[in-house]
């Protein structure tokens, strides 16, 4: 600021896609901005933009979404938020995060197809498509490197199976209570809550049997 006050031309450059998105650089802007200096932007490579171009999912309606949670509990919050957004997500992770939010993914949005598009523009770009499961397992045979964008389509228009609905349910029960699990299912499918939780009830309620039944065994 001190430079552009003694008259400088400055220009930020970075080697790792367009600069200020999804990082704290929006404040350098603002601040230039309100000083009374003027900014403009001459954009280069855009991962966000290259894989919606390249993931081959629907791109007339997306959600940026930058990166997730880094701890499991609040990245599994956030992604029950992202859910219902009856758009394509976009998400920037890192490859050594990206097994575990893969496998939060799946087990939050269900089998979605996705496209996880890594280095784009660079020598080593690569994409890979499949279910978020079928991506999860892959990463977790494998450490990742690079600069990763996912690309996730939207949610199904139609109403979840209740066989859907139950294995969205169990996978959360073994995480959560059933209260938050009812919320977090909710959130993910727009299924009535009411419904969920007598759902989740009998789950509870067999899982228990089940148990005493192999006890007496």
């Amino acid at each position: 600021m001190r430079r552009l006050a003694d008259g400088a031309a400055i220009a930020l450059v970075s080697d790792a896609g367009t600069p200020l998105v999804s990082d704290p650089g929006f404040k350098l802007v603002r601040a230039a901005q309100e000083a009374g200096h003027r900014v403009t932007a001459l954009p280069g490579a855009s991962a966000l933009l290259a894989a919606l171009t390249v993931a081959g999912l629907p791109s007339d309606q997306f959600f940026f979404a930058g990166f997730l949670p880094p701890k499991q509990a609040a990245r599994r919050a956030r992604i029950a938020e992202l859910a219902r957004i009856p758009a394509t997500l976009a998400l920037f992770e890192t490859g050594a995060r990206m097994a575990a939010s893969l496998t939060d993914l799946a087990t939050v949005l269900g089998r979605r197809e996705a496209a996880l598009c890594r280095e784009l523009t660079k020598m080593h770009e690569e994409v890979r498509r499949g279910d978020l499961a079928t991506l999860a397992q892959d990463c977790a045979a494998a450490e990742m490197r690079g600069e990763i964008v996912l690309v996730i389509a939207p949610p199904r228009a139609d109403r979840p199976s209740v066989g859907e609905a139950d294995a969205l349910l169990r996978q959360a029960l073994s995480r959560v209570s059933l209260k938050d699990a009812v919320g977090e299912v909710a959130q993910a499918t727009g299924l009535p809550r009411r419904e969920l939780y007598q759902r989740a009830l009998a789950l509870v309620k067999q899982a228990g049997e089940e148990t005493n039944h192999g006890a007496t065994r």
